[in-house]
């Protein structure tokens, strides 16, 4: 659990921490991603357009982060929940009826990992804390 100052800001340390996974998810990502945006020699059909627009937008967003790393905090939020979605719904199924193709059980290698480090990245109090036990917006 991350310690939070009086003031309810996080420590120094857990910034960074934040910014460096902003870093790497923009820039890994970003690299693959916006090879395809600039260098696609045939269009795409809707759903490949749809992905690559989907992480394009990802990417600059957790560029964003590096500089407002708790306002952006709901990019690594989003980003581990599509990733635990897809595990449940895309990959779990065909594994358990031992019919897994070569293709998502190599997507699984890519996006696990992020299911392991998000959550040790997140100030998982903080999360709880400002997004789940605050009271919401009003509504008027």
């Amino acid at each position: 659990m991350t310690v939070i100052d009086d003031r309810g800001e996080l420590p120094l340390y857990r910034l960074y921490v934040l910014r460096a996974a902003y870093l790497v998810l923009g820039l890994g990502q970003g690299v693959k991603t916006w090879t395809t945006i600039f260098h696609h020699a045939q269009p795409w059909d809707f759903w490949h357009g749809v992905a690559v627009s989907f992480f394009g937008a990802l990417t600059l967003l957790s560029l964003l982060g590096v500089r407002y790393p708790v306002r952006m905090m709901p990019v690594l939020i989003f980003e581990f929940t599509w990733k635990a979605i897809w595990v449940f719904a895309a990959w779990l199924p065909p594994l358990l009826g031992h019919t897994l193709d070569p293709d998502v059980a190599d997507s699984f290698i890519q996006i696990a990992p992020a299911l392991v480090i998000v959550p040790l990245v997140l100030p998982l109090g903080y999360v709880w804390k400002h997004y789940v036990l605050a009271p919401a917006d009003r509504w008027r």
